[in-house]
């Protein structure tokens, strides 16, 4: 286990150009391995055969007929009976493919023919072939030098020469040697083709995979620029539809998305710095005056202080709506899946923000359809959007004007009966920080729109802002929330 660990620290340790290879090797080495042997085996079972077959074919040796005795020479182990047999250089006439013979007697004795050359170890077993029914069996044996051979033993009466009839077993053996010979000479020549096809595999898949690699080091080469010189938003050229191109339009759209994000970021501060100037330089100035006042000991009228006290509360007032407002809008552009979305009773919100805008403008009259509908999203959010809307609303209507609130199948709007909107500032009017040049002196940061745009673009639904329908005064906001009318179980 421990070399197992090992091997697989130093495999991970490797470039993947390197891993490639190595893996392409592999898989082309086990390829060729199975196909190697499946053909060493086909090839070996195809020898064998041809041998068995060969002993199935052969005649039962250069026996006598049974009417006459066999001229053997016998002994009481293999050894001793082919000792006994006489030299001769004569042919056999009846063994043109050189099998051996040799003969097993009931009595354990080993006989054999005149011009027998080799003998065959015997086995426990072989005497046995008398007493089954089988004529004839084949096994694997060996000569009395080693070498290997394989046998065919059949049963047979022969006669002695002292005239007695004996049964005998007879077995014929061809030399193997030969095959094992062709069969490891054919290990070899595979073993060798099966080396050169990995190492041409590894120096193939190494240029294959530096081929394959290349939009990857592409890729890795901006990566690192990126890292280096922070400078996001660099993308690199796509080729085909396959996974490095996947991976690369990933990367190119992430790179966009970063260099985005840092273009709001930027923007967002550039805008909130310049937003919290005015109300922080307001409110500085108005400090100095009455530090300079109390230490020269000319103490302002109380008139003129009361006044200078009330514009530091309403500058502290405008910096607290505006930092609540820019933590609003520190949240990414897209949904955040950790936020509370529960279902929400929205006409409820409606009423809740109906209440305080009541209070904001107690000279206003409202004229309300609130009706029942239920939404997923963020409860605060949603009743702050709500709100800002009719602050807007509020801000802009004339002393005893009327703002019409109507909530019906998941659509909310709200009209103010101000001096409206000119139609070549509507495509800002949900900019952060924008605010029309005709109510620049009015409070506000120019954030209550972006809040509400983004708000109910998390919620899933749709807003609008522009002239009030029928071509008569004022503005209409148009909120659409996706919901139903009743509450879900």
């Amino acid at each position: 286990m421990k070399l197992i660990g090992r091997l697989t620290g130093w495999f991970r340790g490797k470039s993947l150009r390197s891993r490639l290879a190595m893996l392409t090797a592999a898989a082309v080495a086990v390829a060729i391995a199975v196909a190697a042997g499946a053909c060493w085996l086909v090839v070996r079972e195809k020898l064998y055969q041809d041998v068995h077959d060969n002993l199935a074919a052969a005649p039962r040796g250069p026996m006598a007929p049974p009417d006459q005795a066999s001229p053997l020479h016998c002994g009481t182990t293999p050894a001793e009976g082919l000792a006994a047999v006489p030299a001769n250089s004569g042919l056999d006439r009846f063994n043109s493919q050189k099998y051996d013979y040799q003969l097993l007697l009931t009595d354990g004795s080993v006989c054999f023919p005149d011009t027998a050359t080799k003998a065959v170890e015997v086995q426990p077993d072989d005497i046995a072939l008398l007493s089954t029914p089988k004529s004839q069996v084949f096994r694997a044996g060996s000569y009395l030098n080693g070498d290997s051979a394989q046998v065919r033993l059949t049963a047979t009466t022969i006669r002695l020469s002292n005239g007695t009839k004996q049964p005998a077993v007879v077995l014929t053996a061809l030399p193997t040697s030969g095959v094992e010979g062709s069969l490891n000479s054919l290990a070899l020549l595979m073993a060798g083709i099966a080396g050169l096809g990995v190492i041409g595999a590894g120096f193939t898949g190494r240029i294959v995979a530096r081929s394959a690699l290349k939009p990857v080091d592409r890729l890795t080469d901006v990566v690192e620029h990126i890292a280096r010189t922070e400078e996001v938003g660099t993308t690199i050229p796509v080729h085909g539809k396959d996974e490095i191109a996947r991976l690369s339009t990933s990367f190119n759209s992430m790179s966009t998305a970063l260099a985005n994000s840092r273009e709001r970021q930027t923007r967002l501060i550039a805008d909130a710095g310049h937003e919290l100037r005015t109300p922080l330089t307001s409110l500085r100035t108005n400090v100095d005056l009455l530090i300079r006042s109390d230490a020269q000991g000319r103490a302002l009228p109380a008139e003129t202080r009361a006044r200078m006290l009330g514009n530091m509360k309403a500058q502290m007032q405008e910096l607290t709506v505006l930092i609540g407002d820019l933590l609003q809008l520190s949240r990414p552009d897209t949904p955040n899946p950790e936020a509370v979305r529960t279902v929400v009773p929205f006409h409820e919100t409606v009423g809740r923000a109906l209440e305080r805008g009541r209070l904001r403008g107690p000279s206003l009259v409202f004229e309300t359809d609130v009706r029942p509908w239920y939404v997923h999203g963020d409860p605060a959010a949603l009743e702050r959007a709500v709100i800002n809307l009719l602050d807007n609303a509020v801000k802009y209507s004339p002393p005893a004007g009327t703002i019409e609130v109507s909530l019906r199948e998941g659509r909310l709007t709200v009209r103010d009966h101000g001096p409206g909107i000119p139609a070549e500032e509507l495509p800002y009017v949900f900019d952060r920080f924008w605010r029309s040049p005709s109510s620049r002196q009015l409070p506000g940061s120019g954030l209550g729109l972006s809040i509400v745009a983004q708000t109910v673009q998390d919620t899933g639904g749709q807003v609008s802002l522009g002239p009030a329908p029928g071509g008569g005064p004022g503005t209409q906001a148009v909120v659409v929330l996706p919901g139903q009318p009743t509450e879900p179980r």
